[in-house]
């Protein structure tokens, strides 16, 4: 790294301990951190980046929780509250919580680190922007959005020890909302049709369990989900990108087509709906699965107080060492408002 370099870095840091409120003990060498706890305000202006970097993210919930563990938060009035009672029955007025989806599951906040490194070529390219230390802030902020909505799609399980290699889509980190769905909501999860325990077929031609996407999507909508919510406003169809075919289904827009947003475009639109539904895909969803919800029924939990962070020199690799982590956890609000339909194939079975 070049001493230019090296000044503005350390100068970096510098701000980020100032802003952390840590003593001189944790800041002794210039450009390094030891590992501290990320002050409360900082750590809110962080999750909030998130929202302002995905388009997705900014669209479901983001739940700063004060436990590690605990029942769903409930973000939003998920059940009716008309009622009337007999008190000349002796009966009591009793209200109940309208905004959690029961006691199926609770939240548990894991341990998940982001950790990630700058390289000292990296650092000295930056060197000459004005900006430079909002690039180092902001380096990684888009990667970890995307790795929080690869985990909500595709985690499985919450490993001791993850593989990266083994689970590209990060399967092992945590446990992801349509995890949850198998698991707490089976009813409300259609892994296959009725001509064989393997596949949903759709083909107008041939064997299929339905003629068409808008007629699966209309089915499950009306036998998968509650009652209560098959006619909710807020509903929408997130689609696999393999479903995404000419004869059956496009997608023609992207959301936002304003050069100015800031947020980056993983949300892709259509102008077409399914059962009745606004449809969409989004990045990191299982390429053959339809999920039907409302956007605000996912949430991202992050546990205040949990977050890491240590920046180390590391010149035997050239490189700045970042460590940071923090508790999080992924949850389904109201189970009975969501459904998901997997192992799609357009096209018939086969004799």
């Amino acid at each position: 790294m070049r001493t230019s370099t090296r000044l503005l870095f350390a100068s970096y840091v510098s701000q980020l301990a100032q802003l952390n409120g840590l003593d001189n003990s944790l800041t002794a060498i210039p450009g390094e951190l030891k590992q501290f706890n990320v002050s409360p305000v900082i750590e809110q202006k962080l999750q909030a980046r998130l929202a302002v970097t995905s388009d997705f993210l900014s669209r479901i919930n983001i739940v700063p929780v004060v436990n590690q563990q605990g029942g769903r938060v409930g973000v939003g009035i998920n059940r009716s509250m008309a009622s009337r009672t007999n008190r000349s029955l002796g009966h009591r007025r009793t209200p109940t919580d309208p905004t959690g989806g029961g006691n199926i599951d609770q939240y548990f906040c894991k341990k998940t680190d982001y950790d990630y490194a700058w390289g000292y070529e990296l650092l000295d390219a930056w060197a000459h922007r004005p900006e430079f230390q909002q690039l180092c802030r902001d380096a990684v902020v888009t990667q970890k959005a995307s790795d929080i909505i690869t985990i909500g799609f595709n985690g499985v399980e919450a490993a001791a020890e993850t593989d990266r290699d083994e689970n590209p889509l990060l399967q092992d980190v945590n446990w992801g909302w349509l995890y949850k769905m198998r698991q707490h909501a089976p009813a409300r999860v259609m892994a296959h049709g009725g001509l064989d325990n393997l596949k949903v077929y759709v083909s107008d031609e041939g064997d299929a369990d339905y003629v068409n996407l808008d007629a699966l999507v209309f089915d499950a909508i009306h036998n998968l989900l509650h009652e209560s919510f098959r006619t909710a406003t807020d509903l929408v169809v997130i689609i696999g990108s393999d479903l995404v075919h000419e004869k059956y289904f496009k997608i023609v827009s992207a959301a936002g087509d304003q050069a100015t947003e800031q947020v980056a475009r993983d949300v892709i639109l259509s102008s077409r709906q399914l059962g009745g539904k606004p449809t969409m895909q989004v990045p990191f969803f299982p390429a053959n699965a339809i999920l039907i919800t409302s956007l605000k029924n996912l949430s991202y939990y992050w546990q205040i107080g949990s977050a890491r962070r240590a920046i180390i020199d590391n010149p035997a690799l050239d490189q700045i060492d970042n460590f940071e982590s923090v508790n999080d956890a992924f949850m389904v609000e109201e189970y009975g408002k969501a459904c998901l339909i997997e192992n799609i194939q357009l096209g018939p079975k086969a004799p």
